[in-house]
């Protein structure tokens, strides 16, 4: 199976700069989370595209996703997009929106706490992703939080930290 995972940044690749206190997106740390797991049938590539908090995304850098999404459609059985979760579901809805009879899944993903972090949900909610990228039917999905959801009317719970239909 070929997998083509678009990072773009947000919480879930953030890490923690010592000298001056900040939590950044210098890099993206998606080589170390798949390094740890086991996935001896999974043939991943993957494409930084857009690297900031979703919080500074603008219409532009959603078109570049759009845009790299529909350039790994014919190559892929799948698409993950590592995304910030303030403003995922803006990205979800425009995926929805312009890519119209999909072959194949396209996941958008994130995490709450940064990968770094003790607490993180990121090693989840990826590993969550992967699996679901073999078992759904084609649409645009977020994976989080032991749950798939489905575009269109996918909203964050800022009360609950998750996501939500609406």
């Amino acid at each position: 199976m070929k997998i083509t995972i678009l990072t773009t940044g947000g919480t879930i690749e953030k890490t923690y700069n010592e000298r001056d206190g900040s939590l950044r997106n210098y890099h993206t740390i998606l080589p170390e989370i798949l390094a740890g797991l086991r996935l001896p049938d999974l043939d991943v590539s993957y494409e930084q595209v857009v690297f900031k908090d979703s919080l500074e995304m603008t219409e532009h850098d959603r078109q570049r996703i759009l845009r790299a999404a529909q350039q790994a459609l014919p190559i892929s059985d799948a698409i993950i997009i590592l995304h910030g979760t303030d403003t995922m579901a803006e990205t979800g809805e425009l995926l929805n929106q312009e890519l119209v009879d999909l072959q194949i899944p396209i996941i958008l993903t994130g995490a709450m706490r940064p990968y770094k972090f003790r607490d993180t949900d990121a090693l989840q909610n990826v590993t969550e992703s992967l699996l679901a990228a073999r078992i759904i039917s084609p649409g645009v999905y977020v994976v989080m939080h032991n749950q798939v959801l489905r575009f269109p009317g996918v909203v964050k719970d800022r009360e609950n930290l998750t996501f939500t239909k609406r």
